[in-house]
């Protein structure tokens, strides 16, 4: 039988949210364990598109929502990490592009008078022109308007290892977690009949947390699942592009990345409207005839003529809301010794951790002495859906 581990907090949930929480956690003294049954990122994070958001696709009309508000400050946070002065140290972690664009077609610039006005983005846009185009709008038939945002687009893979690498000795893959009760309190957990005791136990699971709320016998916090049905595009014509194009609507029209495949090429992930609501009811052949007829029409000089195409279903886990509707902030709930939380998105990673750790502060839980951990197996690090879909 497995001896006893004490650890002053047990995360389960090994994305991009239980990973930063976990390195925050140990710069600061505390003893960590962090749980997961699949792979590291493997779940939403590695889905992602890796945008940093500061809030500018929350105001294209102007409005100043508590979704911009919340978001602002993220770029900047981020940025120091990645420089290696921040409150972690992500100094390697590639970044795909230090900006991320809007991209409006033809004359709809002509619409985002309010946008620009608005408190949420003022100072941080920028029109681009010419060789500062990004390189697929680098062509003498693009006729839209450009504008930079001051927010990055980071290689998640690279952060998911650099963060795995900050988490020491204390990744556990655990498949069977059950309740560990005392009293009828809930002190630990038990994984793969191994106890763990902790001060804090931290749910962050994404999608999977539902489910360890029923095995913990607990019915709230309540979670919504809000779908996308992504586009993955792989071929030797596609140029580096991060931008959202815009419509006439309050959403992006579609939302474009570019990430490196293994193979050297390129990889185009397409997201925004497209992958929304009408997108989701679309089947994978009908998604993939829209996107190329999108791409064919706003992008005619970019070669599609060999290139590979799949759809990723992605299901976003977050707290319930009334309609559906995506929460502002990273959510955090509490219930004795549990806190079971979502980040709602990546750019909120370290807001996520500022509610735990403001809960532990508050609580007077410290790090204690707690015995050095034995050798743990590890849980694989995740592969990016393009590698698995279009390998």
């Amino acid at each position: 039988m497995p001896s006893v581990i004490s650890t002053d907090v047990l995360i389960v949930g090994a994305g991009v949210a239980g990973l930063w929480l976990n390195a925050r956690l140990r710069r600061q003294g505390f003893s960590t364990v962090l749980v997961e049954s699949a792979s590291l990122g493997g779940g939403q994070s590695l889905k992602s598109q890796g945008i940093i958001h500061g809030g500018a696709k929350y105001a294209l009309h102007g409005a100043l929502t508590g979704a911009s508000e919340a978001i602002a400050d993220m770029p900047r946070r981020w940025r120091e990490a990645l420089a290696g002065n921040g409150e972690l140290d992500l100094s390697g972690v590639h970044l795909l592009s230090e900006a991320h664009y809007l991209w409006s077609p033809g004359t709809l610039a002509g619409n985002l008078t309010s946008f620009f006005a608005s408190k949420a983005v003022r100072g941080r846009v920028d029109q681009v022109k010419g060789d500062q185009l990004p390189p697929a709008l680098q062509d003498k038939r693009f006729k839209g308007k450009v504008y930079r945002l001051a927010e990055l687009v980071v290689d998640v893979p690279s952060l998911i290892q650099r963060l795995a690498d900050l988490s020491g000795d204390g990744l556990l893959a655990g498949q069977q977690i059950e309740p560990l009760l005392e009293g009828g309190l809930l002190v630990g957990l038990t994984v793969d009949g191994r106890d763990i005791r902790a001060q804090r136990i931290v749910l962050s699971a994404g999608a999977g947390t539902a489910a360890l709320l029923e095995t913990l016998a607990l019915s709230r916090p309540a979670m919504q699942r809000r779908p996308l049905h992504m586009i993955i595009a792989k071929g030797p014509g596609l140029k580096p592009l991060y931008a959202h194009c815009l419509g006439g609507g309050t959403k992006p029209r579609i939302t474009v990345t570019t990430h490196p495949a293994a193979d050297g090429q390129w990889v185009w992930y397409l997201g925004g409207d497209i992958a929304e609501s009408e997108g989701v009811a679309r089947e994978p052949a009908e998604q993939i005839a829209t996107a190329q007829k999108e791409l064919g029409q706003l992008l005619p000089w970019i070669d599609l003529s060999t290139t590979q195409w799949a759809t990723l279903r992605v299901d976003r886990a977050e707290p319930l809301q009334s309609g559906l509707t995506r929460p502002d902030n990273a959510f955090l709930a509490e219930e004795g010794r549990l806190l079971v939380g979502w980040p709602t998105k990546l750019a909120l990673a370290p807001d996520f951790a500022d509610r735990v750790i403001a809960s532990l502060q508050r609580d007077g839980i410290e790090p204690s002495h707690c015995a050095p951990l034995p050798e743990l197996p590890k849980p694989p690090m995740g592969v990016p859906a393009w590698e698995q879909l279009l390998p």
